[in-house]
């Protein structure tokens, strides 16, 4: 999963795209109605990558969390963040159960679920696996290896007997040199023929 360039703004509702950067600001994009604006450095940026949750033991990047969270629900959304605070915590104890609910608040916990149901909705959600095995069975992929799989078929005055596959692979593997090569009895022969046709 790739949260680089995902941020938070303090007092804005929702996440954001960094997509340019200006002199004084950076430009982001809402991932909630796609709308740009500056964000400039008096604004209590947030980047995702640099979230993490805190445990009873070592702090866990939201990155992780989120992780586990795709794999339990297969890619769909969890349950949204206006769920009583009650369900968003059960639920939140079966992902990280070590989560130090002392520090973790619950407008974090609230956060958590809709930052995660936003980013899904925009497909940033998927793991490196998920993403790995959807390119490999992208129709592109598949349009690129047709012509390798299907050759045309060829006709039976262009079909050659082994003995001339192999005289005709010796000539190939030859360096190609415009001299005069005098030619083997079978291939004039074939030539000859396509001639004729």
């Amino acid at each position: 999963m790739n949260l680089t360039g995902i941020i938070s703004i303090s007092g804005k509702p929702g996440l954001f795209k960094v997509v340019a950067q200006a002199k004084n600001s950076i430009i982001v994009e809402s991932l909630i109605d796609k709308k740009r604006m500056p964000a400039y450095s008096t604004d209590r940026i947030s980047a995702l990558d640099d979230i993490s949750i805190y445990t009873y033991e070592e702090d866990v990047p939201l990155r992780e969390v989120y992780e586990a969270i795709y794999k339990r629900e297969q890619g769909k959304d969890t349950p949204s963040h206006k769920e009583s605070l009650n369900t968003l915590i059960a639920y939140l104890l079966e992902v990280l159960p070590n989560y130090d609910a002392d520090r973790v608040y619950p407008s974090d916990i609230k956060k958590l679920f809709q930052w995660y149901n936003l980013l899904n909705k925009e497909g940033l959600t998927k793991t490196e696996e998920k993403e790995e095995a959807e390119t490999a069975d992208s129709p592109e992929s598949a349009t690129e290896e047709k012509p390798k799989k299907k050759a045309a078929p060829k006709k039976a005055s262009e079909q050659k007997s082994p003995a001339k596959k192999d005289a005709a692979s010796k000539t190939k593997s030859a360096p190609t040199k415009k001299t005069a090569v005098k030619k083997s009895p079978a291939k004039s022969t074939s030539t000859a023929a396509s001639k004729k046709k």
